[in-house]
């Protein structure tokens, strides 16, 4: 029991007491000045009544603020669950929309990589037929230079007995 209770407890005790100890005294009647008139009724008795009625009405306004805040509490309770459950519908709505994101963003991440590698096989391809080009043409010009050469040994072969001229070139 808290601090309170027992104290109020000890007080009802005392007056429960001192009323078993003096109820000879408590019911002996007396006169009692109402304002308006005079009557003879035990004074003890009316203001242990009293004091019984104010004990009542006490513990009733302690039980109807008991059963408020009960309800209050309750209320209060609904509230948060409707916030809490508000909160985790929110947090799950901007997790799937995060991972939409992310999905999103892994997807264009995916198709700009293969249009990087497309686009780095196509410029390969055409280094590679333009190297091939080169060297064809390199290739060419060569067995061009080699026949050239090839004409002027024959031509000179077939000259042999012809003087060859002082500045001859190749």
């Amino acid at each position: 029991m808290n601090l309170r209770t027992t104290v109020l407890l000890v007080i009802v005790l005392v007056i429960a007491a001192l009323t078993a100890l003096n109820f000879s005294i408590l019911a002996a009647p007396t006169l009692i000045s109402l304002g308006v008139t005079v009557v003879e009724a035990p004074l003890g008795l009316i203001m242990l009544a009293l004091t019984v009625l104010l004990g009542v009405f006490f513990l009733a306004y302690v039980f109807s603020l008991q059963s408020s805040v009960l309800l209050e509490t309750r209320r209060h309770t609904k509230e948060l669950q409707a916030q809490r459950d508000l909160a985790e519908r929110a947090e799950a709505s901007r997790l799937t929309e995060l991972r939409a994101f992310q999905e999103a963003e892994m997807q264009r991440i995916a198709a700009r990589d293969l249009e990087s590698r497309a686009a780095v096989l196509a410029r390969l391809d055409q280094l590679q037929n333009d190297l091939q080009s080169k060297v064809e043409q390199s290739g060419n010009t060569l067995a061009a230079y080699i026949g050239e050469f090839e004409d002027r040994m024959e031509r000179r072969g077939g000259m042999a007995g012809a003087a060859l001229p002082e500045h001859a070139s190749l």
